[in-house]
């Protein structure tokens, strides 16, 4: 790894306790936005090509298997980068990981923009991945050591919301220019915008409390739960942390499994949405996409909801939250399937409603991941399921279009409910089980 990109020395404690205060709160505010700043513009380059995409098949004259394989590839690519990147994350800077990977996401929506035979799309859209995996490995990093056990599913959420922020904002911005100025301005622009969005990440953000002379935000904070997971946490070497407490880890496998669920109602969608709307209902692309949009401020919502009330309700005890959203989830695709209302506002609320549900359980599998691993894995742990997550998403690319071209929408509507109820049964045990997952449950494998 090049020199500068790894993680910043720590540095001596510093003695004066009003210093530490006040430079704990003044970075927690602006690593805060920095990592909100940098993940929704993440979100603009990932989900550009969705929400051009009916433009793009009438202009290229490609299938819907065709940009189905596209985004299969895409998830593939980006389930395994998530890994990759957790793992050399937790080992590099954060202003400088995730601010690069911007930068990198921006050229290739640019260059994608630019291009036209599908080969070359698919390879350039397989980079994008790659890259995106960039993005939110770092703000895991920060994450678990810029805020402690006891506060964390509030700055979590807060955080999380940045990716419903991008996702609301992509949908209008790539529809309106691709309706009036053509599909590639709808890839170029957001990735100008990624471009300057990295550049200013490698210069806000900053590295963990010690590399400020700072102490854990355990000790700062005197929170009792963080102070056991530091303390459990001894330094390891890579190899022995990963077995450890990630690959042989019960609580990480129940969890990722589950994941893959999550991610196949989450992705199928989001991405096939518009495609829904345009078709079964008769809506605009830019009439569609303004009412998928609603999944993003319904995300955001209960992206919040889902994690002050794993805080206050549960006790940072993350399960049972879970398994609230999920049924919700379950409620609110029977309701849009099988009412079958052409209105804008009735679909709107259904996507508003799936949106409110679906983030919360995005967001604290990962969350329950970090917090059942090794203090300094957090970005492993996160990638870890991150990979499973997205072998679900990969499968509401060209498999979830096979079923559309083969039993419509009510084949997928079908698959979308089987699966969150698998989700909901894969995370029983971790709500029966009354000891809640711990990074010292992986000795017991």
């Amino acid at each position: 790894m090049i020199k500068w990109i790894k993680s910043a020395p720590e540095q001596p404690l510093l003695a004066d306790k009003e210093h530490v205060d006040d430079t704990y709160r003044y970075w927690r505010i602006q690593i805060m936005l920095g990592m909100y700043v940098g993940y929704a513009v993440y979100y603009l380059t990932r989900k550009s090509f969705n929400y051009v995409m009916p433009e793009m098949l009438q202009d290229l004259g490609f299938t819907i298997a065709d940009v189905g394989l596209i985004s299969t590839l895409f998830y593939f690519m980006y389930g395994a980068s998530r890994f990759i990147s957790g793992v050399l994350s937790d080992a590099a800077n954060p202003r400088y990981f995730m601010g690069i990977g911007l930068i990198l996401t921006g050229v290739l929506n640019i260059l994608f923009g630019v291009s036209s035979s599908l080969f070359a799309l698919i390879v350039l859209w397989i980079a994008n991945a790659f890259f995106q995996g960039w993005g939110w490995a770092p703000c895991a990093k920060l994450l678990t050591s810029w805020y402690s056990r006891n506060e964390r599913g509030f700055w979590w959420a807060a955080c999380n919301t940045s990716h419903n922020v991008g996702g609301a904002v992509i949908p209008l911005l790539a529809g309106v220019l691709a309706v009036h100025h053509g599909w590639r301005y709808g890839m170029i622009v957001p990735g100008v915008i990624a471009i300057i969005s990295g550049c200013f990440l490698c210069f806000r953000l900053r590295d963990r409390p010690a590399s400020m002379g700072l102490p854990s935000v355990g000790r700062w904070r005197s929170d009792r739960q963080e102070l056991d997971q530091e303390q459990k946490s001894a330094k390891l070497p890579l190899m022995l942390m990963l077995k450890k407490y990630i690959f042989f880890n019960k609580y990480i496998w129940l969890l990722a499994t589950s994941y893959v669920f999550v991610y196949v109602v989450r992705i199928g969608i989001n991405d096939w949405g518009n495609l829904y709307l345009t078709q079964n209902h008769g809506f605009s692309l830019v009439k569609a996409n303004s009412a998928l949009t609603m999944l993003e401020v319904g995300g955001f919502i209960g992206t919040i909801v889902a994690g002050w009330g794993s805080d206050k309700l549960f006790a940072g005890n993350r399960v049972p939250m879970n398994i609230i959203f999920m049924i919700g989830i379950l409620l609110s695709v029977l309701l849009i399937w099988l009412l079958r209302i052409d209105s804008y506002v009735f679909n709107a609320i259904c996507f508003f409603f799936i949106g409110f549900f679906i983030f919360g359980p995005q967001m604290l599998i990962g969350m329950a991941a970090a917090e059942s691993s090794h203090k300094n894995s957090a970005g492993a742990a996160t990638g870890f399921v991150g990979i499973f997550g997205y072998l679900g998403a990969a499968l509401s690319g060209w498999p979830l279009a096979k079923v559309l071209e083969s039993w419509s929408w009510d084949g997928f509507f079908v698959v979308l409910s089987v699966t969150t109820l698998a989700s909901t049964l894969l995370l029983l045990p971790l709500a029966i089980e009354p000891r809640r997952a711990k990074p010292e449950a992986a000795d017991e494998s």
